[in-house]
Order: structure tokens, then C-alpha cells, then sequence
């Protein structure tokens, strides 16, 4: 196997800090205590998915009339998103209350490889990886893998794909639909996982990127069948990035 990494990304993982990259506030948005349910946070306006929230998104909230809701609810992980509607882990919002016209709440994005890639896109190649993920594609784009088959545009949170929480060093794909129709006809031989910043895949050492092998087993990403055919439909039901327990001999 030959999972690699672009420079831009491990320039990322040893040394990026957590970045507000959206907000809404004002009037129009409630704290709603679920009382043993999951809690929300609603908006009358529908803006939560225009200002970028997607699930897995990191609040941060200032200037609510009880300030023990400003604390309480930053850091909180977003579990779903709806254009109205913000859900979140019970017991989030310490009292249920509107929003003033100074609120705000923000969302937030780490510095884990799982923030790096929020909103990513998996793209399919014939033929055999470059060097590096630093180098232009190479061999013809077969695949871009999203989610429920939908269009990417980079820069844009829709249809981008999601990796569930970390555990036992590793984070895998989530539970939504990763998946393409056939661009062109061809045998897959590898791919490149591509961060949400514009990408065209080519020569860039500014871009995040990690490149694998594919194949039918023993490769970075297995598929049931690697032969490609226009317009047929292929899905990824599994894909994990594990950080090794050691390096070096």
C-alpha cells in the first residue's frame, strides 16, 4: 500500500489552530432546552446551512442574555443541521431562551485531520499515483465520490463528504451515502482525497491531499470491482485514514 500525504497537509496536521468560519446572530434564533431529548438551537431566518453549519461543526457563542449559555454551548459538536434548525447533544443549552439582537453564534473548525477534510471529495484515476500528492493528477479522472452521487463545487459545503469521530487512531467515512456515476470507462488504480479549497489537481504544495492505491484487496482503498464503466453507479461503503502507532524502524 502507498498511502501518502501532501505537504500542505502535514503542514496542517503539525501545526493548524482551530478558525471561526461562520456565523449568524440577532434576533430570530432560540435556545431550546429539549428536557431530556436532544437540545436545539433554531433559527425563524432558515440560515443555518446558507452560513455553512453542517454537522460536525464546533460552536462558539457570545452575548446571550444568561452568559452560562455563551459557556455552555461553545465547544458543543452539532450533530445535525437543518436550514432552521441546529440539533445538539441533550443537556447542551443551560436555559432556554431567545436570542438577543447582539448574539451570536459562530461555528468553528478545528485543526484534526477530520476538520481538514470536512466537505472533501474522493476522486478515481486510472492507471498509477504520482509520486507525491504535491504532483498533477495523472491517468484519467474516473470517479468523484460524493455524497448520494450529488455535485461538488469546491468551496461549498453541499454534497461534500464527512468522516465520523476518531477512535482507536483512526477516522472513517460516516454513515452517508458515498457514491458516483462513471465519468469514463477505465480500471481504477488510484485515488486522491481532496480538502474543500479549490483543487484542480495540479502541481500545488498549498493544497490538503492524500493519495492511495486501488484495488479489489490488500490496497489503500478496496473496491468490490475496479473496472469503471460510464454511467454506472459505484458506492464506497468503507474508507478509514489510521495514523500509524510508531514511525520509523
Amino acid at each position: 500500500m502507498s498511502l501518502r500525504l501532501s505537504t500542505n497537509l502535514r503542514n496542517l496536521m503539525l501545526g493548524k489552530q482551530g478558525q471561526v468560519i461562520g456565523a449568524i446572530g440577532g434576533t430570530g434564533i432560540t435556545l431550546v432546552d429539549g428536557a431530556g431529548s436532544d437540545d436545539t438551537i433554531t433559527d425563524s431566518g432558515s440560515g443555518f446551512v446558507a452560513a455553512g453549519f453542517v454537522a460536525g461543526s464546533i460552536l462558539f457563542v457570545t452575548g446571550c442574555t444568561t452568559a452560562l449559555n455563551d459557556t455552555a454551548l461553545t465547544g458543543v459538536v452539532v450533530t445535525s443541521v437543518a436550514a432552521g434548525t441546529l440539533t445538539i447533544p441533550t443537556g447542551s443549552v443551560n436555559t432556554g431562551e431567545a436570542f438577543p439582537a447582539g448574539g451570536v453564534i459562530a461555528h468553528a473548525q478545528g485543526g484534526s485531520l477530520r476538520d481538514i477534510f470536512k466537505d472533501s471529495v474522493l476522486r478515481i484515476y486510472s492507471g498509477a499515483q504520482p509520486t507525491n500528492p504535491d504532483a498533477a493528477t495523472s491517468g484519467t479522472l474516473l470517479l468523484e465520490i460524493s455524497v448520494d452521487a450529488g455535485a461538488f463545487v469546491h468551496a461549498a459545503a453541499a454534497n461534500g463528504l464527512e468522516f465520523g469521530a476518531a477512535a482507536n487512531g483512526a477516522i472513517s467515512k460516516n454513515s452517508e451515502l458515498w457514491q458516483d456515476t462513471g465519468i469514463a470507462s477505465g480500471t481504477a488504480g488510484w485515488f486522491r482525497l481532496c480538502g474543500n479549497p479549490v483543487d484542480n489537481g495540479a502541481e500545488s504544495t498549498t493544497l490538503p491531499r492524500v493519495d492511495g492505491t486501488v484495488g479489489t484487496s490488500g490496497a489503500d482503498l478496496n473496491m468490490t470491482n475496479t473496472s469503471i464503466t460510464v454511467g454506472a453507479t459505484y458506492t464506497i461503503d468503507t474508507f478509514t485514514l489510521t495514523l500509524p502507532l510508531q514511525y520509523g524502524a
